[in-house]
């Protein structure tokens, strides 16, 4: 059954659903922060600026005018940076369909507050129906070029989980239920800052062994934590824990495995960030995750040497010796 959806975010992953869902026989309307660039979609049936290549279907509307996109929607689709959530909520608030279905499509933690975007999504929209988080393994031109896809929607509401399962699904696209929203949320902004941990182990050409143990190690890493926020531990293990940490610290389209990667070679952080286009959130996760763990009494080895690194107190190399260096134990205790 067609619904009309509206996507607020007009990045490659806000793009990348829209596509999507307007290819699943949906009625979409995306929203763009800036005006020429939603004329410039409407224009040459592209985003040239995030997601170059990729037709818009016919059912895809780009807008700059945010009341349009949110009226009458059945869903509304938050995918702008973590940054923007609450002040993009704040302005969207008025016009917000009452009881209208919230799916959250944006990996991070609020600084500040340290709060999950779901968290955010609550607190500016109370008269909005259910959230509903979708992560895992998904890097947005794949799906957008109906690549096959596989992601977890996780929600509070097993009947509104399942209707985002059954409207989003298609077979580009498919869905695995979860109640475990701290779980899926936290898998997906954690793994990010491992990744930038990655693309530093590739940069210094450190090896395969090097990265194996990695991903391993920052798998324990953001388990922990996350299980101490209340997560369940096989949530970790799943598509929005092992599988989008697999896939962002090996997948070259990875954002925050270049950073580590331009990171390794000597570049700043300043200069990374004004070279990319898109947001790398494991830049702004990384604190927060820190402090995050710093409440709930966990260690982060490898997050703590990659803000060292991030801030420019020490350098990459130094980071995997003091990761290395570090006392032995045994592995799960």
């Amino acid at each position: 059954m067609s619904q009309r959806i509206g996507v607020i975010g007009s990045g490659s992953w806000g793009t990348a659903l829209a596509v999507h869902l307007a290819h699943t026989g949906h009625e979409v309307r995306l929203w763009a922060r800036d005006s020429s660039l939603a004329s410039s979609m409407a224009a040459r049936r592209e985003n040239a600026t995030y997601l170059p290549g990729v037709v818009l279907p016919a059912a895809l509307s780009p807008t700059s005018d945010l009341a349009a996109t949110l009226d009458a929607a059945q869903f509304v689709v938050i995918a702008v940076p973590s940054h923007g959530v609450r002040e993009v909520c704040r302005a969207a608030g008025a016009s917000f369909p009452r009881g209208c279905a919230i799916v959250s499509a944006t990996k991070g933690l609020e600084a500040g507050s340290l709060l999950r975007m779901s968290q955010v999504l609550r607190e500016e929209l109370r008269e909005a129906g259910e959230i509903v988080v979708l992560s895992g393994p998904s890097f947005a031109s794949e799906l957008a070029r109906t690549q096959p896809t596989a992601i977890v929607a996780a929600g509070e509401s097993p009947i509104v989980v399942e209707a985002v399962m059954a409207h989003f699904r298609s077979p580009a696209l498919r869905l695995y239920g979860s109640g475990d929203v701290v779980g899926v949320e936290l898998g997906g902004a954690l793994k990010n800052i491992i990744a930038i941990a990655a693309g530093v182990v590739e940069g210094l050409g450190a090896g395969h062994n090097a990265l194996a143990a990695l991903i391993t190690r920052g798998l324990a890493e953001l388990s922990r934590l996350a299980v101490a926020a209340g997560a369940q531990p096989a949530t970790l293990a799943g598509l929005a824990g092992l599988g989008d940490l697999v896939l962002t610290c090996t997948g070259d389209l990875s954002r925050n495995r270049q950073v580590g990667i331009a990171l390794a070679k000597g570049q700043s952080l300043t200069q990374i960030l004004s070279n990319m286009k898109m947001v790398a959130e494991g830049v702004r996760t990384t604190e927060a995750a820190l402090a995050l763990s710093a409440r709930h009494g966990i260690e982060l080895p490898i997050a703590c040497e990659m803000a060292e690194v991030l801030a420019g107190r020490t350098d990459p190399q130094s980071a995997i010796r003091n990761l290395m260096g570090r006392k032995q134990k045994l592995e799960h205790a």
